[in-house]
């Protein structure tokens, strides 16, 4: 028969804290990623990042307001603002990527 040892109230919430912090940091990653996956279809006209090249006629996005962002992302999707490919490229996107998008976007130094 094995005897399995057993942990005490301290080390057993320690344990769980640092499992927690691993799941947390895990899902932090894959968020990172697939945020940067989606931010990456962007690049071909925004630049990478959000970083436009000088003097392109499409904006840079980085650093750019998170709501304001996503204010344009949304009026794209709904048709209340118009160009050439973004209301179409907005329609593919749910609200809680846009929101991604925006926060993402924000975040990065011009």
């Amino acid at each position: 028969m094995r005897v399995r040892p057993r942990l005490d109230g301290v080390a057993f919430i320690a344990l769980a804290a640092a499992a927690a912090s691993w799941a947390g940091a895990a899902r932090a990653q894959q968020v990172s990623t697939t945020v940067r996956a989606l931010a990456a279809t962007c690049a071909a006209c925004h630049g990478t990042d959000g970083r436009a090249i000088e003097g392109a006629a499409v904006p840079g996005l980085a650093g750019m307001p998170q709501l304001y962002l996503a204010e344009q992302m949304n009026a794209f999707k709904n048709g209340t603002r118009q160009a050439t490919l973004m209301h179409q490229i907005a329609k593919g996107y749910s609200p809680a990527q846009i929101e991604q998008l925006a926060a993402y976007f924000a975040a990065q130094k011009r």
